[in-house]
């Protein structure tokens, strides 16, 4: 009987991170959602540490169920898994409700931080630089773009992952504890705060409407501006939001809205 302790290698962890970051949202379903591009990440460690054929469809099984979470900052649960699995595979107390708790107990907290920081504040962020650098003609606006957010957020998944490898089950009360609530209400806050900063120098929008009585003639957005100076990019980004957040209709069908309404307000003299 080999009772040689079983270990993973960095080259182990890196494929294992590889699949996760490639094929995360590959294969997506209402009922199992980001499962099956879990597991697919899970079959380097699995095959590494689990001999028995039994042993690896069992494993693969507990990482089918229904997992899903931001998936930049998600890494880090991988790296998780993957040291418990190595401490079950070398016949510590880890059991499948184990495994399975911390992945389930791990994914809500961090979908929050991750919404919050990644399209929340840093594709904001990274858009807006790239948006002022494009806004002559040049193309250092979208290099900077893609080739800054593909940086951070390559790097930060791959160590992540690693670290949540380092820290195993560790790493549970800082994820799930206060500090971890703090951070994600402070990254919300921030990410409003950036999304503000954006919507006022990049959404624009006037009437060119006029009323006339007599001599008096009234330009109806100088007064809007005398009352509240971009008061009608306010109502858009107001109106933008609560037909997202309130009513649930995506991104790509208020757009095209949006492009409706601006060229039928330009044709009519509206906007």
């Amino acid at each position: 009987m080999d009772n040689e302790k079983k270990k993973l290698t960095r080259k182990d962890l890196f494929a294992s991170w590889l699949r996760w970051f490639l094929f995360n949202l590959s294969s997506i379903s209402y009922e199992r959602l980001a499962s099956y591009g879990f597991c697919h990440s899970m079959l380097p460690i699995i095959e590494k540490l689990y001999d028995k054929k039994e042993e690896q469809i069992a494993a693969l099984k507990r990482h089918s169920v229904f997992y899903n979470t931001e998936p930049q900052l998600g890494s880090i649960v991988n790296g998780i898994t993957a040291k418990l699995e190595e401490a079950r595979a070398n016949g510590e107390k880890v059991d499948e409700e184990m495994i399975n708790g911390i992945k389930v107990g791990l994914m809500g907290p961090l979908a929050g931080i991750g919404d919050s920081l990644i399209p929340g504040m840093l594709v904001p962020i990274l858009l807006s630089i790239g948006m002022g650098l494009a806004s002559g003609g040049s193309l250092l606006g979208p290099l900077f773009y893609i080739i800054a957010f593909n940086l951070i957020v390559i790097s930060g998944s791959y160590y992540l992952y690693m670290k949540g490898y380092e820290l195993g089950e560790e790493s549970l009360e800082l994820l799930m504890g206060e500090k971890a609530q703090k951070i994600k209400e402070a990254f919300a806050m921030l990410g409003a705060v950036v999304m503000g900063g954006v919507a006022a120098n990049y959404v624009s929008l006037s009437t060119p409407l006029t009323y006339q009585s007599g001599e008096v003639n009234i330009v109806l957005q100088n007064m809007l501006d005398n009352i509240f100076p971009e008061l009608l990019p306010l109502i858009l980004v107001f109106v933008t939001w609560y037909l997202m957040s309130k009513k649930r209709i995506s991104s790509i069908k208020i757009m095209l809205f949006m492009l409706v309404l601006a060229a039928a307000g330009v044709f009519l003299g509206i906007f």
